[in-house]
């Protein structure tokens, strides 16, 4: 997909005022849920770390789809589930306001068409500065467990990654999603031996990582067609400020800048 000569810059708006605590992950914040992008057909939310992107069964926690509702209610507009991010990650998350918006979009992800660009900080550092990692998953409750080829209920899993930065004891890599499954960076990498720093799910290990209280990663980039002008919409959101302190933390000296897009939107 070619990106459009013009461009047009969002603001960012604030949606609502939030508190999420987390015991088990010891995660608390009260920030400001910030819109990347709206206009009639879409929105494009800037998710922080510890909201769950869509209410969890059996909880009257709020989560990113229920205060946006809350908001657009007052338009009487509604907010409809595009995709998903896991809530122990940050970055990136579209809704549509519309239902035929939202099957239009969501066919998009089903062909994997858009682009899905996420930071990571993982342990250690891969063996190839650029890399493609292709695994097959089925998925078990929660979980994602790696399987074998033939496995009729195997689901492919590929991604591309580019190594940004050699820390010390790991590395930060930009990741390329080409099929889009649950957890996928998260077991992917854990399975080549360079689990994402604070990924307890798929590496117990992590349990004992102090330097982020989450999972490090982070849904930096989203581009994707427009549902109704055709257009490439593409939309930047810059790492918050946990995942920032983690890379500068392990980072040699005078070299914890990291190459950052400032949260915007492009059309």
């Amino acid at each position: 997909m070619k990106r459009l000569p013009s461009k047009i810059r969002s603001r960012s708006r604030k949606v609502s005022r939030i508190s999420v605590r987390s015991a088990s992950r010891r995660l608390q914040f009260s920030r400001d849920l910030s819109v990347l992008y709206e206009d009639d057909a879409v929105v494009a939310l800037d998710k922080p770390a510890g909201l769950a992107a869509v209410p969890i069964e059996g909880s009257d926690a709020a989560s990113a789809w229920s205060l946006l509702s809350a908001k657009l209610a007052i338009k009487r507009q509604r907010a409809f589930v595009v995709h998903r991010i896991d809530r122990f990650t940050s970055g990136i998350l579209l809704f549509a306001k519309s239902e035929w918006d939202r099957d239009a979009l969501v066919q998009q992800f089903i062909a994997h068409t858009p682009l899905r660009e996420y930071l990571a900080v993982v342990r250690g550092t891969p063996g190839a500065r650029h890399g493609t990692l292709v695994h097959f998953f089925r998925r078990e409750g929660m979980f994602q467990k790696l399987c074998k080829q033939g496995d009729r209920q195997a689901a492919r899993a590929e991604l591309r990654y580019t190594l940004e930065r050699r820390l010390q004891g790991a590395s930060l890599v930009r990741v390329n999603l080409v099929t889009g499954l649950q957890n996928q960076i998260r077991v992917q990498f854990s399975a080549i031996g360079h689990p994402v720093i604070g990924d307890r799910k798929y590496h117990s290990a992590e349990s004992s990582e102090r330097l982020i209280a989450r999972v490090a990663l982070h849904a930096a980039r989203l581009q994707f067609e427009h549902p109704r002008s055709a257009q490439i919409v593409s939309i930047d959101c810059a790492p918050p400020a946990d995942f920032q302190h983690l890379v500068q933390r392990l980072s040699p000296r005078g070299g914890s800048h990291i190459r950052k897009e400032s949260s915007r939107a492009r059309q």
